[in-house]
């Protein structure tokens, strides 16, 4: 692939470039559905050539998918598996404490890292929605978890309406204090910017190239942190998708079905 075509990179993109540089090498990762399943083969096949990868449906991976993926269930994913268990055994992992890194996303999250699956409102009218499956135990037994999330206004709130998977609960040392076991959320990154946390609470970390960061705190319904008031420094700038990074997501996604729709 030329490329003049990697250097025009999806918002998508980016966010997968931007995911895959959350696992270090070495990491065991519970990778979910959509863009980390992308984002876990662009890490293994660059910087993190010893990490590994675990699914809910059981499935242990160390490799890329010799195939684009639609589901963790794809067949290209059991092929040549380090083992393909149960949920019971990869969920056995995570009460173990061998997950390094868990990937969840939300329909909504507070200030605290707090993730809403299950229900919102539209005025008068409630929407149910899939609910937990194991995002819960991701996030509360991981050692740390990053959340993706397309950049939406209405995904920020204040409290969430429902905790799906708790975050940082309420700040500061509440998991401590509730005993949950692992160590929450590090990690948020949008279609927009990518954010960390400070003593439980979200703040801005980079934003996107032609993203401003005025621009990325309107959308927060609180006075949103930012980087510079967590260390003193400015807030960055996400760096761009390497060529490679690109040439590698459109592989894995050769039809753009997850990163280029």
């Amino acid at each position: 692939m030329a490329s003049e075509d990697a250097s025009e990179y999806t918002a998508r993109e980016l966010m997968v470039s931007a995911a895959a540089r959350e696992i270090d090498d070495g990491d065991v990762a519970f990778v979910g559905m959509r863009l980390p399943l992308i984002a876990f083969q662009v890490a293994v096949s660059t910087h993190a050539p010893n990490a590994m990868s675990v699914f809910e449906s059981g499935v242990v991976r160390e490799d890329p998918a010799d195939g684009f993926l639609h589901t963790m269930c794809d067949l290209p994913n059991l092929d040549r598996a380090v083992s393909t268990t149960g949920m019971l055994d990869v969920m056995g992992r995570l009460a173990r404490g061998d997950i390094d890194v868990g990937f969840l996303g939300g329909a909504e999250i507070d200030r605290y890292g707090n993730l809403n699956t299950t229900r919102v409102h539209a005025g008068d009218r409630e929407i149910r929605l899939p609910g937990s499956g194991g995002a819960c135990d991701i996030a509360c037994l991981s050692d740390r978890t990053v959340i993706l999330m397309a950049h939406e206004p209405r995904r920020f709130v204040e409290r969430v309406e429902y905790v799906t998977s708790p975050g940082h609960g309420e700040g500061g040392d509440w998991r401590d204090e509730q005993s949950v076991q692992g160590g929450g959320p590090n990690a948020l990154v949008t279609s927009k910017a990518t954010f960390g946390f400070d003593d439980g609470e979200l703040y801005l970390r980079t934003v996107h190239p032609g993203v401003d960061a005025d621009e990325v705190a309107a959308d927060f319904p609180w006075d949103l942190r930012t980087r510079e008031d967590v260390t003193g420094e400015a807030v960055g700038v996400t760096d761009a998708p390497s060529s490679e990074a690109v040439e590698l997501i459109r592989e894995f996604d050769p039809d753009g079905f997850w990163t280029r729709g």
